[in-house]
């Protein structure tokens, strides 16, 4: 199918921003949705199967309405996504929650919304819910959400305090050999998350959060014996806890208390014989009133566009196996 349009009336700012340097743009809705683009001047053509020439002239005029500035590739892929869900290419899922209500939340750099539909439910279960697992491929945004919302609910005084924690496991080497205190023992498990923390608050604002104690780390061994109140918890990278452990996290929960479990069940890093807790929690607490469970598609990863390609390729791998 060929599909013509001309962007009126003409911008030749706007039309540069639109197909990039060296109609880099183009060439890479090009490669994502499998069609052919060319253009002169104004006039563009797109070659292609019936559902993709048109799903890609869509993606062509929502980027133009965007186009008052240079378009980055990340906008691209979320223009991708956003095109997508409202034109029926997206996961029906995801489709369906594109028209719900968006949950803001405020940030000093800048209000924040989720990009996807999926990212936007994901906030909505949050804010809703005590505890909100939150499952999917690298790259979805889930811990960066998972922290905003920590960092909206300590601001807004709905918590006292944000405690961030994950497993310790990484290449079979244990937090004893690592140097220092327990904090820069911890340190680089939890780098993700101190990233998310110091783009949403600044880094002198999160350095005085640690020393008043209203930020704290903890592996996620340490929390046995502890009962978490008022608190924003987020245990992160939960595919690698073990049921034992996922059990001993959950019932810490306190009054208060919001508690945000993430991870990706394709990177376990468990030993082959020992059952990740996130998956047996999935499972085990399905139909438990007051948690909820949001699952991230390739369709959510809002990171270089080649990242999503790679996740559909080791997930095609795996049930290529199975």
């Amino acid at each position: 199918m060929i599909l013509r349009h001309s962007f009126e009336p003409r911008d030749n700012a706007r039309l540069a921003h639109l197909c990039g340097s060296l109609d880099e743009h183009l060439r890479t809705i090009e490669s994502l949705l499998d069609v052919s683009v060319s253009r002169r001047n104004e006039f563009f053509r797109v070659e292609g199967r019936k559902a993709n020439a048109e799903h890609a002239m869509n993606l062509l005029q929502a980027l133009y309405e965007q186009s008052q500035r240079p378009i980055d590739p990340q906008q691209l892929q979320l223009a991708l996504v956003q095109v997508g869900a409202a034109d029926g290419t997206a996961p029906a899922s995801a489709a369906g929650a594109a028209g719900d209500d968006a949950v803001t939340l405020r940030t000093r750099r800048a209000d924040l919304t989720g990009r996807t539909p999926n990212q936007a439910t994901y906030l909505r279960n949050i804010l809703a819910h005590d505890i909100t697992f939150g499952i999917g491929p690298a790259g979805t945004g889930k811990t960066f959400l998972a922290v905003a919302c920590a960092v909206d609910a300590l601001e807004r005084s709905a918590v006292q305090r944000i405690i961030l924690t994950r497993p310790a496991v990484e290449a079979g080497e244990r937090l004893g050999f690592l140097p220092g205190d327990l904090a820069q023992k911890v340190d680089p498990y939890l780098r993700p998350l101190y990233d998310a923390l110091y783009d949403l608050m600044g880094a002198d604002k999160v350095a005085k959060a640690f020393e008043k104690g209203t930020i704290e780390i903890a592996p996620l061994a340490f929390m046995r014996g502890r009962t978490l109140n008022h608190a924003f918890v987020i245990l992160d990278e939960a595919q690698n806890s073990t049921v034992e452990q996922m059990k001993m996290f959950l019932t810490r929960t306190g009054f208060g208390t919001k508690v945000v479990i993430n991870g990706d069940v394709s990177q376990v890093d468990l030993p082959r014989d020992t059952e990740s807790g996130l998956i047996h929690a999935e499972r085990v607490l399905r139909r438990v009133r007051g948690i909820a469970t949001t699952r991230f598609t390739s369709s959510d990863v809002v990171r270089h566009p080649l990242v999503a390609r790679i996740v559909e390729a080791y997930d095609a791998a795996r049930l290529d196996e199975a």
